[in-house]
């Protein structure tokens, strides 16, 4: 049954929640302007006064441990820029531009030497050192600063990845704080804020990952995204089919393709609003450009403490795995620029369920009746992308939604979760260098440089501890459930499968392979760290899983195997290794097997 139109749209207490909401978006604005005039004297009265108020209400421990930490977080937070924050771990980064199609100008930043390789050529042409090439891009409202701004060097990935070997660049998007210039629009026009994600994708990210391959010299390069950074390479992979052969492998780290919506129940009320009454209450050029203005007037812990209530309240995060420290050092980097038009797209998104592009004619306020049925906002073909994908989402970041992104990807898209992980926590956690960095590094290993599409090893696989609701697959064919069948044939790419990673370091973690013979299937195979007290090496364990060995019957009654983790990285099973992707959700792992590919090393960097 239709709805009357913005009549319909909401419920009554929805309607209170709006109303509350532009209320306190009116008053943040009259408080702007009003700050905007105080004297500096003021305003440094202000900070001082939040200062004294936050020691008298904090305990002498607290004061004792933050000023054993003051010194790093300190530096980092104030650090003004992105080569400033790489230069006090004496990294040296380039600045770079790039002209997008429709004349915005992109700040780009690379860091491409070790610290003992200062002077040296990197991928400068014939007679230099040649590296392969990693691109990062960060998420909404937010520019390149959030990936180096941590208190360890060791926690920082595009420090990590550069000692590594790799050539590292980060990107930003149009109107951030490295991207706030275009040959057409001044920022202070409406015209320069009308873009939403359909022009990240359409212009920003290609134009960028052209201007670096061609920069370096390279075919291609691995892209490695945050949050947005990850919705727009979704996007732009599936409009641009020519990218995937650029792009050998992708990276989503916390990835946003489907959110749930917002936890509270004002803020989500602006969700479903019109995109008409946004534009009225945030304007149509920046959004919540006064974040610059709180942090100026109020002591940093205060801030920090703002900035965890604020994602508390829309999101229901906690924060607790990232240190007060590393707040302190990061937040003050969290905000940049972006237009409010791309917010109210991802509003249409999370409205109508679908990944699809910004919706220009939303349905008139007084029209009645199914509109749906003669208009439909085109969606982002993202079935089509070819480039191997590699999720690692966190179990509890209510962004995420595993089920609903898989229905949407490509079937060779692997998803790893991190049980007790957040949205931020993938950026600035403090275990994230060991519950993280090892998957990126062995999925840059396996395809860097490779011509994926010819490439099928590491494929078609759900990578999941085992303890959470197994991620469901898309349907398969039944001309890939008899090809799998085969062992000793080319197995059908929809089958073939290959672990990423084999944890060792922490005694109770477990990793699940969901089988994708079936999306109804809870069969699955588990390598569990320390199964039990007794065991202190990791065992492979499955319900429903076959290894040619020494068996024995699971709780359930599947028939499952146990074997040393130790003699599959040191290849005792053959050859082969692991073969995974047989019919009937077995594994094969047999001595000498035809059907196994070349041995691989599954460790990781000394970390497996």
């Amino acid at each position: 049954m239709a709805r009357v139109p913005f009549i319909g749209r909401l419920f009554w207490r929805e309607y209170l929640a709006l109303f509350g909401s532009l209320i306190l978006i009116f008053l943040e604005g009259f408080i702007r302007v009003i700050t905007l005039g105080l004297p500096q004297p003021i305003i440094r009265f202000c900070y001082n006064s939040s200062k004294s108020l936050f020691n008298l209400l904090s305990s002498p421990q607290g004061r004792e441990l933050r000023s054993t930490k003051k010194s790093i977080s300190t530096s980092i937070a104030q650090s003004p820029d992105f080569v400033d924050l790489c230069a006090l771990y004496g990294y040296y980064a380039e600045e770079h531009i790039v002209q997008t199609g429709d004349g915005y100008l992109l700040g780009l930043h690379r860091l491409g030497w070790k610290r003992s390789e200062e002077g040296l050529r990197i991928n400068a042409g014939e007679g230099s050192v040649r590296k392969k090439v990693v691109y990062l891009h960060h998420g909404l409202m937010m520019n390149s600063e959030v990936w180096v701004c941590l208190t360890e060097r060791e926690r920082c990935l595009p420090f990590t990845l550069v000692e590594k070997g790799y050539d590292v660049w980060l990107g930003n998007n149009r109107g951030n704080k490295y991207s706030k210039k275009s040959t057409r629009f001044p920022p202070s026009s409406t015209a320069f804020w009308d873009f939403s994600m359909d022009q990240f994708a359409f212009h920003d990210i290609p134009d960028s990952i052209d201007y670096v391959l061609k920069a370096t010299s390279q075919p291609t390069l691995s892209y490695i995204g945050f949050s947005q950074g990850t919705a727009q390479a979704f996007a732009t992979l599936s409009i641009h089919p020519a990218l995937n052969d650029k792009i050998d492998v992708f990276v989503a780290l916390a990835p946003a393709m489907a959110p749930a919506g917002l936890s509270d129940g004002v803020v989500n009320s602006l969700v479903k609003a019109s995109p008409e009454v946004i534009f009225l209450a945030l304007g149509r050029r920046s959004i919540l450009s006064s974040a610059t203005m709180w942090q100026t007037i109020l002591y940093p812990p205060i801030f920090t403490r703002v900035i965890d209530m604020s994602l508390s309240f829309l999101f229901g995060w906690t924060g607790r795995n990232i240190s007060a420290h590393q707040k302190l050092a990061a937040y003050p980097h969290l905000y940049s620029y972006t237009s409010t038009k791309s917010v109210v797209h991802w509003f249409q998104i999370i409205r109508n369920k679908s990944f699809q592009m910004y919706d220009d004619d939303v349905q008139a306020p007084l029209s009645i009746g199914a509109s749906d049925r003669y208009y439909k906002v085109a969606k982002f073909p993202t079935r089509n992308i070819k480039t191997p994908i590699v999720l690692m989402y966190g179990g509890s970041d209510s962004l995420v939604d595993i089920k609903v992104m898989l229905k949407e990807l490509p079937r060779h898209t692997i998803a790893k979760e991190i049980s007790h992980f957040e949205h931020l926590d993938f950026l600035w956690a403090q275990d994230v260098d060991q519950l993280v960095f090892p998957y990126v590094f062995a999925a840059l290993e396996e395809y860097a440089g490779r011509d994926h599409l010819k490439d099928i090893r590491f494929r078609y696989g759900h990578v999941k501890e085992s303890h959470h609701t197994l991620a469901q697959s898309p349907d398969y064919s039944e001309d890939d459930l008899s090809s799998a069948t085969d062992t000793g044939s080319q197995s059908s790419p929809a089958i073939r499968r290959t672990l990423i990673a084999l944890e060792q370091s922490t005694p109770r973690t477990a990793i699940t392979l969901a089988s994708p013979l079936s999306a109804s299937s809870t069969e699955a195979t588990t390598l569990s760290a320390g199964a039990a007290q007794d065991s202190p090496s990791p065992t492979v364990v499955g319900p429903g899983m076959l290894l040619r060995g020494n068996s024995r019957k699971n709780r359930s009654g599947s028939l499952a195997s146990t074997q040393n983790l130790e003699s599959l990285k040191k290849g005792r099973f053959g050859e082969g290794g692991i073969s995974l992707g047989t019919s009937k959700a077995t594994v094969s792992a047999a001595t000498g097997s035809p059907a196994m590919g070349p041995k691989r090393d599954m460790s990781t960097s000394g970390k497996t």
